[in-house]
């Protein structure tokens, strides 16, 4: 076969990757999906790829990044997490990712030669060791600056050649149109999901973002609040009130989502969640919650009683009953939450908790619907603001 029928079986080739990741992806959702099965077909095509990751930056509170990373025999890429602090650890300093991210076109490197000639890092070390012979990456560009990271490695003796590189290198543009897309579906899918929950941000998604919009739902609701707060805030350092309010946040947060349950916003100091009652045992999932959000409280006063902090108080409230679910606002600024007689009978009771001395109250209709499991006490029968007639309230110890 003479260079020209080579390279015009190349030039096939490489038309078929990119016609198949313009268009051949549409229906997939997931770029680590879309990776995967791209390593797979350029083996298939005669590049040798023996492993690949595409390292991208995302807008996510808890994440810097993440790191889809594909070895040859993998049925599907596997995702690191990387933390915001990634940049300050060895794994990070002088590795591809910094040159990349510094401003280097492309970083190079044969792992054949002596290991002594080449660059210094634990990755290269570590491919070496897997038998890999060439390695390469490059910057990913989205639009608006936003730069990511793609690699290949090989374990063909001599390593890549320059046809190899040629063809990975022209699928630059189109692999970074494809991930964008799937970036900023799942960046969407991210700030939905943290500012207005997972439940919410789904029915938003599936298009129900029409202003009076939502539906009737029958839940247990939860309001919770701190006491006291604003002296706080007054007498503490703004850095400190924040570190605050994020501890006690978790220990609340974290056990909601645990048993199913759904926070719909957090109110300065405050926060509302519902467990629908859709859910098998949502009113006993929510006492669960609660037990174990108050462990966690006793925890995080106990960490702050160390140094020197004072114990942070709250009250919570609890009824079961019809909540309107939908969106609530002005033409242009929705909100995505719960309205009705059943949040307010909840917000009454959280701020009778201060009232009566008990952390945690609960209507009768809740008491009613949560079974034998919990031991609650009766407290009583009390008027309650916007209520005619006195409501049977219990209290829950646990």
């Amino acid at each position: 076969m003479d260079a020209r029928t080579l390279d015009a079986a190349s030039a096939h080739r490489d038309s078929d990757i990119v016609q198949w990741l313009t268009n051949g992806t549409r229906d997939e959702r997931f770029i680590d999906n879309i990776f995967a099965e791209l390593c797979v077909r350029l083996q298939q095509a005669g590049i040798p790829v023996k492993r690949a990751s595409l390292h991208l930056l995302i807008h996510h509170p808890q994440w810097l990044g993440a790191r889809i990373m594909w070895e040859e025999g993998m049925r599907e890429a596997e995702i690191a997490r990387v933390d915001y602090d990634v940049r300050e650890r060895s794994e990070y300093i002088g590795s591809p990712a910094n040159e990349i991210l510094e401003g280097a076109t492309e970083v190079r490197e044969n792992l054949e030669r002596d290991p002594a000639l080449g660059r210094k890092h634990a990755i290269f070390d570590e491919m070496r060791a897997k038998g890999l012979t060439d390695y390469v990456a490059w910057p990913v560009y989205h639009t608006l600056g936003k730069q990511h990271l793609v690699t290949f490695a090989t374990d063909k003796p001599g390593g890549f050649e320059k046809a190899h590189i040629a063809t990975l290198s022209d699928l630059l543009p189109v692999l970074a149109l494809v991930s964008e897309i799937r970036m900023k579906n799942r960046l969407a899918r991210t700030l939905l999901e943290t500012y207005v929950g997972s439940h919410a941000s789904e029915l938003i998604l599936a298009g129900a973002t029409r202003r009076g919009s939502g539906t009737t739902v029958r839940a247990a609701i939860m309001i919770c609040d701190l006491r006291d707060f604003t002296a706080i805030s007054d007498n503490w350092p703004r850095d400190d009130v924040i570190d605050l309010l994020n501890g006690y946040f978790d220990a609340m947060s974290e056990p909601i989502a645990l048993y199913g349950g759904e926070i719909l916003k957090f109110i300065g100091d405050g926060l509302l969640a519902i467990f629908p009652l859709s859910q098998p045992q949502a009113c006993a999932n929510l006492l669960r919650a609660v037990t174990e959000a108050r462990q966690a409280m006793n925890a995080l006063n106990e960490s702050n009683g160390e140094t020197g902090r004072a114990p942070l108080n709250y009250g919570i409230g609890v009824h079961v009953g019809d909540v309107m679910y939908g969106n609530i606002g002005s033409r242009t600024r929705l909100d995505f939450t719960v309205i009705g007689p059943a949040v307010n009978m909840a917000s009454r009771l959280e701020a009778l908790t201060k009232q009566l001395g008990r952390p945690v109250l609960l209507s009768r209709a809740f008491a009613d619907s949560v079974g034998s499991e919990f031991a609650l006490e009766r407290v009583g029968e009390y008027p309650v603001r916007g209520f005619n007639d006195p409501i049977e309230l219990f209290a829950y110890n646990g």
